[in-house]
């Protein structure tokens, strides 16, 4: 089983990396965050490697991660939320990673309105997460300092948040650029309890 991956980047695309090793050339499915922050090609780098095996004798798919919270985060989506493959936990993943220590606590608080409204899954995922994840995401080890303040002094409300992100896709902006602005209206605002125009606003600058 490979574990681990270091070698020299010889391409790169949102969804997935080439990494030579040894001479050899490993495909490795990545999220887009981790594709944006890998160097490019002839830099070396490491990824955190697991593999996953598709059904009825397909071939070994590697999946690659820059820390291993990343990969036991990963490992925690695939294999404890029902339904979910390993395709499916690498999108949960990437829309978990723009904060993972917020995304921890918004399941073991079962707080669905985070994670809807912050980290942008439907309301049925976030309370299949939940149900899935809440005896099983304490053991998940994730460092780093929490960026969304709790409630009572919340920096965004969640209902705002959502709208907020709402009326940006309407405006044709992609959910993926919408989201990163609304996060970084969050941190950069804490203890305001904005209202959705105000995170429209702010977040427009960033657009």
């Amino acid at each position: 089983m490979i574990a681990s991956l270091r070698g020299a980047v010889l391409s790169k695309a949102p969804d997935k990396v080439v990494l030579e090793v040894s001479g050899v050339g490993y495909e490795v499915s990545v999220t887009p965050a981790t594709a944006a922050a890998l160097p490019g090609p002839g830099t070396p780098a490491l990824l955190h490697i697991a593999e996953s095996v598709a059904m009825y004798g397909g071939g070994v798919t590697l999946y690659g991660f820059l820390t291993p919270s990343d990969k036991e985060m990963f490992l925690t989506l695939r294999d404890c939320v029902p339904g979910t493959g390993a395709k499916k936990a690498l999108e949960y993943l990437d829309k978990a990673s723009k904060s993972l220590p917020d995304f921890r606590r918004a399941v073991l608080e079962k707080d669905a309105k985070v994670l809807t409204g912050v980290f942008g899954f439907t309301r049925k995922t976030a309370e299949r997460l939940v149900d899935a994840l809440k005896d099983e995401i304490e053991a998940v080890k994730v460092p780093g300092a929490e960026r969304l303040a709790r409630a009572g002094g919340a920096a965004v409300p969640a209902g705002a948040m959502s709208q907020a992100l709402s009326a940006l896709s309407a405006l044709g902006y992609h959910p993926s650029e919408a989201r990163a602005a609304l996060s970084a209206v969050a941190e950069e605002h804490p203890g305001e309890a904005l209202d959705a125009e105000r995170i429209i606003r702010l977040a427009l600058k960033r657009l």
